[in-house]
């Protein structure tokens, strides 16, 4: 009997070892208790694989345009070189005091500079260089935003990208953010300065690494 998606991704977690188990759980619960879109929520088995590639980078600084309530930000802590700091951007002011009241209990609020505003705007406050991007706010922009950072990203760095399959509208799109979304992944596909590869994890994740 072939197992169904849902069973697969049940066998895949049970096989990921996690860190902060409990303090993730209960930032998910949490999210899905109160706030709007949880969604949004970065999964357990791709908050591992943040991890994973920042710590494979172990990058002095990161950048996260678009914090939400933690998760992927405590996720892409983890791999932190010793003194390295990350920079994560929030427009929804709510969200931004979820994301705090985990941080500290992380004890990551010493390593998290924490930035409430437009992302656009606030990009151009901000100096690099960034050894790993990570790029989760919203999709009509993310061209933009990969061009506001890519200078600021060294040789060898990365650039992460959520949701770019966009529960698989971006084969026909149609609605704004799918086109905004597609046009996004062919300007990647067609940079001769990345490599890249679009993995079909939750709603696709784009790991782009600079040549």
């Amino acid at each position: 009997m072939k197992a169904s998606d849902s069973e697969i991704e049940q066998y895949a977690s049970a096989h990921c070892n996690y860190y902060l188990t409990a303090l993730l759980e209960e930032l998910e619960r949490k999210t899905h208790l109160e706030v709007m879109y949880p969604q949004m929520l970065s999964g357990k088995i791709q908050g591992q694989l943040l991890s994973f590639l920042s710590s494979m980078k172990a990058p002095k600084r990161i950048l996260e345009i678009g914090t939400y309530t933690g998760y992927s930000a405590i996720c892409l802590a983890q791999g932190l070189a010793k003194g390295g700091q990350l920079h994560t951007i929030e427009v929804n002011a709510e969200t931004l005091e979820v994301a705090q009241y985990f941080f500290r209990k992380a004890g990551l609020d010493q390593i998290i500079t924490q930035h409430h505003g437009q992302a656009y705007e606030l990009l151009d406050q901000l100096e690099g260089p960034w050894d790993l991007v990570f790029l989760d706010a919203d999709k009509v922009n993310y061209a933009a935003y990969y061009d506001k950072v890519f200078d600021l990203v060294p040789s060898g760095g990365l650039i992460l990208a959520d949701n770019v399959l966009w529960k698989g509208m971006v084969l026909h799109p149609k609605e704004k953010r799918a086109k905004a979304l597609a046009d996004f992944n062919s300007k990647i596909q067609q940079d001769k300065r990345v490599k890249n590869i679009l993995l079909p994890l939750r709603d696709g994740l784009m790991i782009i690494e600079k040549r």
